[in-house]
């Protein structure tokens, strides 16, 4: 679902997608500075047809909510997504700053903040994950800030240019995370 409320960070602000933000992250999307950190499970760059197709998609799942990112004036940096069981009380975080001349700004990890604060308090999960391209040093840190722990390794999980690539998989739990 397309979240339905708005979250703050440090400079950053957690808004509901718009049909507006999708030729951006379209954009975004087919850069390979940008393209080969994505997920493991996206195989191509999206077409705009693929990108409408998510985002009506998205506008009704169950288990998942999506946020536009943009700074606190309101440029738009990126997107932040959590998917969740809620049985087990756990979700999956998966994030992208679009806007390369916004990289190094601290506002991926705000927006995980802010997003780590939600799903800990208004959906009461448990535990929050993620894999992570193991090269991806600036995401890497980007999630120990936020106080992700490393709890192992999937090798040669994900192929990026002709090559098999590691995949980090880090995760937080609700006794671990401090909002302040």
């Amino acid at each position: 679902m397309i979240a339905d409320v708005v979250l703050n960070g440090t400079g950053v602000r957690l808004r509901p997608v718009v049909e507006a933000d999708l030729p951006h992250f379209q954009r975004w999307l087919n850069d390979p500075e940008v393209y080969q950190w994505l997920a493991v499970g996206v195989m191509t760059p999206p077409t705009w047809e693929e990108e409408l197709a998510w985002w009506r998609r998205s506008q009704s799942s169950d288990s998942e909510r999506t946020w536009s990112i943009e700074t606190a004036d309101g440029r738009l940096l990126g997107n932040v997504t959590l998917h969740w069981t809620a049985p087990a009380r756990s979700a999956t975080l998966g994030i992208f700053i679009g806007d390369k001349a916004e990289w190094d700004k601290g506002y991926g990890g705000a927006a995980v903040g802010a997003l780590a604060g939600y799903g800990f308090g208004a959906l009461s999960l448990h535990r929050i994950g993620l894999t992570c391209d193991a090269t991806n040093a600036r995401a890497i840190r980007c999630y120990e800030k936020a106080g992700f722990r490393h709890e192992g390794v999937l090798r040669e999980h994900r192929h990026v240019d002709g090559q098999f690539r590691d995949s980090v998989v880090m995760g937080l739990l609700r006794k671990e995370w401090s909002d302040g």
